[in-house]
């Protein structure tokens, strides 16, 4: 199968899973937070396709709706760190000097300590909730970002297109936006894509421990780990939102391979 084709096959795929978060709650067979102990821990049939959990709660609408919380989250905070760091490494790696060096440290900081320990420690000091651990995960996430935006940059500076820039009467933001920008974005989108199944996963982990979505909504870290303890005698509990998180991460990380492949010079 040519790349073409597996773009779009994964780009409808992804534009398929952004429809299911955003109207999550207009498709839900059921209320996702309606309890029903009557049917607890039903196992899946027709009725109820992913069978309920301890409460009565249908898996499939909380899956649909988990969705919305797990996908839109991560996206926010691929597009936080993303514009966050770039912006950090294009003007360290434009101007230099003082300034570079002191956020390079700031951000050798960071990357000293493992990153999923410190979100651990931060969304501790900030309390639970979805956007207390976006906010711990951006705090440790951004100098990636931070350090890729400032080597290309550093290659860019010394390229023959941007010294005839200058030459041309170029300076400043106008050099920024019309050449450095757009010769970053490229290798920076395809990052961005791939990171978005690795802080998924981070998101996940911290609602597991009890650091992110706070019941009852609807979020597969957290549904996960109010269900491991039904895992031998009621497995749907923990299957179905640890699948969806597998094909979520899946489809994303398929789509940034791809799009690699696809935008990479030497394919053509």
């Amino acid at each position: 199968m040519s790349t073409q084709k597996k773009l779009w096959i994964f780009t409808f795929l992804t534009v398929l899973l952004l429809l299911i978060a955003i109207f999550a709650y207009f498709i839900t067979p059921y209320d996702p937070n309606a309890q029903n102990l009557a049917k607890a821990l039903q196992a899946p049939s027709g009725a109820h396709f992913l069978g309920t959990d301890s409460y009565g709660r249908d898996m499939l609408s909380r899956v649909i709706a988990g969705a919305q919380v797990s996908v839109l989250s991560t996206l926010a905070l691929v597009i936080i760190i993303s514009l966050v760091g770039v912006t950090i490494g294009i003007l360290c790696g434009y101007l230099g000097g003082r300034v570079d060096n002191v956020i390079m440290r700031v951000s050798d900081i960071f990357l000293a300590f493992p990153g999923m320990v410190f979100a651990i420690a931060v969304a501790g000091i900030l309390g639970g909730g979805i956007l207390n651990a976006v906010i711990a995960l951006a705090t440790v996430s951004w100098p990636k970002y931070a350090r890729l935006a400032r080597s290309q940059v550093l290659v860019i500076k010394e390229s023959d297109f941007l010294k005839a820039a200058r030459l041309s009467g170029t300076t400043g933001w106008k050099l920024i936006l019309r050449h450095i920008i757009p010769n970053v974005a490229n290798m920076l989108l395809v990052t961005a894509v791939l990171d978005i199944g690795t802080l998924m996963m981070e998101i996940a982990g911290l609602s597991f421990l009890g650091l992110g979505a706070m019941p009852p909504t609807a979020e597969w870290g957290s549904m996960m780990s109010k269900g491991r303890s039904l895992i031998q005698t009621s497995p749907w509990v923990v299957l179905a939102p640890g699948c969806a998180i597998f094909l979520t991460v899946m489809v994303f990380n398929l789509l940034g391979d791809t799009i690699r492949d696809y935008r990479d010079p030497r394919q053509s």
